[in-house]
């Protein structure tokens, strides 16, 4: 019986150990310069400047021939968030004609919109709600978490990452970025 009972528990923590392992690799960087970035289209506040023709979502895929610039943040509207954003909304003008920036984060349309009024952001805001795209690219806060780490990658025209930044410091971020994709063939 007891040899039963320590299978049991053996059973039970193989299980457990299992799930968690399964939900930390949410939080482990999964891609990486050279990669395909995952193609997951979203709803993104402010849309309409892509100029996609009547598009609800946006993915990498409908920015091909484009490099993009996807920057992830904790939660609009808070201070950190807000100095990064304002910070790529100054430099903006600046980015090659070629150079699409979008912020994301796992906030709903309603916030993402604020957000954009508040600070008179020019560019959209991804809304990963589900955390889909977070997930795939394995940048959730923690494996309960709502939230991404700040990370921001640069995809290439052709869909791949062309670098990624998992060291961000919100008020010098933006300009590194501009100095990297004004690099780039």
């Amino acid at each position: 019986m007891l040899r039963f009972a320590v299978r049991a528990v053996a059973v039970a923590a193989a299980v457990t150990l299992a799930g968690a392992s399964t939900l930390a690799d949410d939080t482990m960087l999964k891609v990486k310069a050279g990669d395909k970035f995952p193609v997951v289209a979203l709803e993104a506040a402010q849309i309409d400047v892509l100029k996609l023709k009547d598009a609800k979502t946006v993915s990498i895929a409908d920015l091909k021939g484009k490099t993009v610039v996807i920057f992830f943040y904790p939660k609009a509207l808070t201070k950190g968030c807000t100095v990064e954003s304002c910070g790529f909304r100054d430099i903006a003008k600046d980015f090659p004609a070629n150079v699409v920036v979008i912020g994301a984060s796992g906030d709903d349309m309603k916030l993402q919109q604020k957000f954009i009024d508040e600070h008179k952001l020019p560019f959209p805001l991804l809304c990963d709600t589900d955390l889909k795209l977070i997930k795939e690219l394995g940048i959730l806060s923690s494996p309960t978490g709502k939230t991404p780490k700040r990370f921001t990658f640069v995809i290439d025209k052709e869909g791949k990452v062309a670098k990624v930044y998992e060291k961000v410091t919100p008020a010098s971020h933006p300009k590194e970025v501009l100095d990297f994709v004004k690099e780039m063939k």
